[in-house]
């Protein structure tokens, strides 16, 4: 399956320097963005469970991963942003759901019942297969 992943820099320009007189032509440049380096050493974190809070400086992301029957989830990682950072991150997953529905169907959400049921319901053992006579 091809993966496919956008970085969405979470800087802002100045609108004043946008404003001043440049002495020297500029030639459009396509925007690149920055490389990113993956260590090899960087540990995955599957995470199907997230906390989020906030400060008037900060939004905090806590992931874990919730195992079905357990009561209690650790932290694997925490993620801190400022409140901008936060709402271009919105709007980039928004983008990015939106392709990949459009690539592999919508992501139905279950409205039968809350977000916490689905999450955190016991354990179910899949159904017996049927046997053959």
């Amino acid at each position: 399956m091809k993966q496919t992943s956008e970085v969405f820099e979470f800087t802002t320009r100045s609108a004043h320097l946008d404003s001043l007189p440049m002495t020297i032509p500029q030639t459009p440049q396509k925007q690149t963005g920055p490389v990113l380096e993956l260590p090899a050493d960087l540990e995955l974190v599957y995470a199907n469970l997230a906390r989020i809070a906030h400060s008037p400086a900060d939004i905090v992301l806590d992931f874990a991963h919730l195992l079905p029957g357990e009561p209690r989830a650790k932290i694997r990682s925490r993620v801190v942003m400022t409140p901008l950072s936060a709402k271009l991150l919105v709007r980039a997953l928004t983008e990015n759901i939106a392709r990949y529905e459009t690539a592999f169907g919508e992501i139905n959400i279950p409205t039968n019942s809350t977000l916490a049921d689905n999450l955190f319901r016991p354990f179910q053992q899949p159904p017996e297969p049927p046997k053959e006579p």
